[in-house]
């Protein structure tokens, strides 16, 4: 009994996944979040991906050593120069927002970027300018 709980856990996760992977691909299709994002999610679902085929591995004793497979799953994986996403703190800024508060946020840094371009914007045209009637005042001069 507890084989077939095992297997049918295991068939779960992947369609899980498997739908993970559908709704990032809507998501970044349709713009609702950023590319940038979409590819850091898109980290996160591989992740998941390889962990789940380690279980796999694991149940159907496949192989490395099934110890070693269960305390690389416990720990975060055996990959060199790669930290897992789940064990690293949230930042004190977000912590303890809800979603809204966490989109309201990231709406607030976008404007504030936003504003940040404008104003160099302004300087580079100004900075044109000064550079055209700089120009100008050479060829009257030659």
């Amino acid at each position: 009994q507890l084989d077939v709980i095992i297997r049918s856990s295991l068939q779960n996760l992947r369609e899980k996944i498997d739908q993970l992977k559908d709704l990032l691909l809507r998501a970044v299709s349709t713009h609702q979040i950023t590319q940038l994002e979409g590819d850091r999610r898109q980290n996160l679902v591989d992740d998941l991906l390889t962990r789940q085929k380690q279980l796999q591995a694991s149940y159907k004793n496949e192989g490395t050593e099934p110890d070693v497979i269960r305390s690389s799953l416990m720990t975060g994986g055996v990959k060199r120069g790669v930290t897992n996403p789940w064990l690293l703190e949230e930042p004190e800024e977000t912590r303890g927002l809800g979603f809204d508060d966490l989109r309201q946020q990231q709406r607030r840094i976008i404007e504030e970027q936003d504003a940040g371009l404008d104003a160099l914007s302004s300087v580079i045209s100004r900075q044109k300018q000064m550079g055209q009637e700089i120009g100008n005042e050479l060829d009257e001069q030659n």
